[in-house]
């Protein structure tokens, strides 16, 4: 069997081609979408009219809100980001469970009394508060049971204000189900009839550090965001992920001027030892990434959401071996997180990144099947220190310079501009 890469002049938008997605998004294409966080929940609801096929590999290291509380209390992956792309990607209508969604999507008072959340939470996995009496049986019988489940394993005193349903379901579940991400997020996936597929990019209990370029070792995603916490004062010099042990801490350490990931310096606040990780990429995510048509690295916050993604071992692999297109969208407004950063310094994180777990130096690692296109708006966007077209084109890329950028969204992607120039490229 004879193997050839096919390419072809691609129309961006391309009307024709969108149209017919529109017209049968069941049998939409296969997008892979490497993400995390809110920044793709519109497109991600966009995407849904055009194909029922797309896939969301999410991270699963969030150490803030609510996933904070579960983690601390289960040593368990974050679970927030991905029941937000599965709400996103959910039939809330009346032909998918309606319900569901609604039970999923609330969260508990911030400002009652603990006395006050617990009853509410017993009343919600016994099926007699009017969110859970909703839900047709046996689901509800099933999704009661996991409440229960987490009920029972909740250690004394645990914090349920604000605490998201959905969070608290899926958590039980997985308990359940022998701490295995993956069997309670497709079972819920069927339960709001999911337009798409999404799964965590591991199913490992591990936290995020950066080290600055000034040196200093933060721990912690909600800690490099920029959202909960003041905006990084140093550029990012390297992300890697790190045992869960090392909990994330209040402020940043002591600068480090050592190689040794495991010196003195390198400790967390409880007094451990850092210790860098590598998990490896499960074999049901490398055949997603195998069967995917495109390959995209999505706006959002380019290292905790995006490169965090591309850390474990074998995923720059399994792109390497995919020969779909890949595309890069730049944010188009600031990210707090690309402090100091041009965009072609971001290009080349992204495809470093990509060229560390194929054990090649950077001469010789093979860009162009890493990374092949730039979709942008250079006349709408802002994207740090310019859009040098020269530049990216040396590191072979073409860049797709389109609108993408509504009057109605700016200083934001338009969602449906964004998705149709997209899928244009399949």
């Amino acid at each position: 069997m004879a193997e050839v890469r096919v390419s072809r002049t691609a129309r961006v938008p391309d009307p024709l081609r969108v149209r017919r997605y529109h017209k049968a998004p069941e049998v939409g294409p296969r997008v892979l979408f490497f993400s995390g966080g809110t920044a793709l929940t519109g497109i991600s609801r966009t995407l849904t009219r055009y194909t029922h096929h797309s896939i969301h590999l999410v991270t699963p290291f969030d150490s803030g809100g609510s996933s904070a509380k579960l983690r601390d209390a289960f040593s368990m992956p974050a679970i927030g980001d991905l029941r937000s792309r599965l709400m996103a990607l959910a039939d809330d209508s009346v032909l998918g469970h309606p319900e569901i969604y609604r039970l999923f999507t609330h969260r508990l008072p911030a400002e009652a009394r603990p006395e006050m959340l617990q009853a509410t939470l017993r009343e919600l996995a016994a099926g007699r508060h009017p969110l859970s009496m909703a839900v047709a049986e046996p689901m509800r019988t099933l999704i009661c049971h996991q409440l229960g489940f987490l009920i029972e394993a909740m250690p004394a005193g645990f914090d349920l204000r604000g605490a998201s349903i959905g969070n608290l379901i899926i958590a039980g579940g997985y308990l359940n189900h022998h701490e295995q991400l993956d069997q309670i997020i497709f079972l819920f996936s069927k339960l709001v009839h999911v337009r798409g597929t999404v799964r965590a990019i591991i199913n490992a209990d591990c936290h995020l550090a950066v080290t600055l370029e000034d040196g200093r070792r933060i721990i912690g995603q909600h800690q490099i965001t920029g959202k909960e916490v003041a905006p990084l004062e140093s550029p990012i010099a390297r992300i890697q992920l790190v045992e869960a042990s090392a909990k994330a801490s209040p402020k940043a350490s002591a600068k480090d001027n050592t190689t040794d990931s495991t010196t003195e310096r390198d400790t967390h606040n409880d007094g451990g030892a850092i210790v860098p990780v590598r998990p490896a990429l499960h074999l049901n995510n490398r055949q997603l990434i195998d069967s995917a048509e495109l390959i995209c690295f999505p706006p959002g916050s380019f290292y905790s959401s995006v490169i965090a993604n591309l850390l474990p071992s074998g995923v720059g692999r399994a792109i390497l071996a995919n020969p779909c297109p890949k595309v890069y969208i730049p944010n188009c407004s600031p990210d707090p997180e690309q402090t100091g950063k041009t965009l072609e310094q971001l290009v080349a994180t992204l495809i470093d990144t990509l060229c560390a777990d194929l054990d090649v130096s950077r001469n010789d690692c093979p860009n162009e099947h890493l990374l092949n296109i730039v979709l942008l708006d250079s006349q709408r966007g802002d994207y740090p220190g310019g859009v040098s077209v020269p530049a990216l084109e040396r590191m072979g890329l073409t860049v797709i310079d389109t609108r993408l950028i509504s009057e109605q969204s700016a200083p934001y992607y338009d969602n449906e501009l964004l998705v149709t120039a997209l899928l244009s490229l399949v």
